[in-house]
């Protein structure tokens, strides 16, 4: 028998889950599913953090269950987008989809077709995006813009002279307001280059 989960959600708390639950409970009857787990959200399907929905995926990351029941697709994500890669992330977990509404079943042969379908659109929405960001990164590069962090500025010979009077790692960070990760890391490289330097 597989394992299912149910996911209902509401915008208000006025509204009911029940009527969700109730037809997802039925529907795992009629289908021969074992109910393990249940999740839910009283929250705008706008809200990009969902407790009930991220628990899910969370859970479905982990094999707690084979089959997700939801009772409408607008119920389970806040976009176009969104819904994609949640689908296509439960896919890619070997975890079946329905939808009571729509009557969307990825177990079967038209429901397979569909998350091919749902793959490639989230897959096409995840070059568009890459390509973006890098056609952004190069406009910046030709434009002189610098990418990524600043530098940290900070006076090399004179840490190197603190530590030759015996100032601590912390002391030196303190001091030059840098990480002691930094400073260490500046130590190792003018070891390495007196070494080179002994060596040539």
């Amino acid at each position: 028998m597989k394992r299912a989960a149910l996911y209902t959600r509401v915008s208000t708390g006025d509204q009911h889950l029940q009527t969700q639950v109730l037809d997802l409970e039925a529907m795992a009857a009629q289908r021969g599913l074992e109910i393990v787990a249940r999740y839910s959200d009283v929250i705008s399907g706008a809200r990009a953090r969902r407790p009930g929905l991220d628990l899910m995926m969370r859970d479905a990351r982990h094999g707690r269950f084979d089959v997700v029941l939801i009772q409408a697709f607008d119920r389970l994500a806040r976009s176009v987008r969104h819904f994609l890669e949640t689908v296509d992330e439960l896919n890619r977990l070997n975890i079946e989809f329905i939808s009571f509404r729509e009557q969307v079943d990825t177990g079967g042969p038209l429901g397979r077709a569909v998350v091919t379908i749902i793959g490639a659109v989230a897959e096409l929405e995840r070059s568009l995006i890459i390509e973006r960001v890098r056609a952004g990164l190069r406009r910046a590069r030709l434009e002189g813009r610098h990418i990524g962090r600043m530098p940290i500025a900070f006076d090399r010979e004179a840490i190197l002279r603190d530590r030759q009077r015996g100032q601590s790692l912390r002391q030196l960070a303190t001091s030059y307001r840098v990480s002691r990760a930094t400073i260490h890391r500046l130590l190792r490289q003018e070891q390495a280059l007196t070494t080179l330097e002994k060596s040539a």
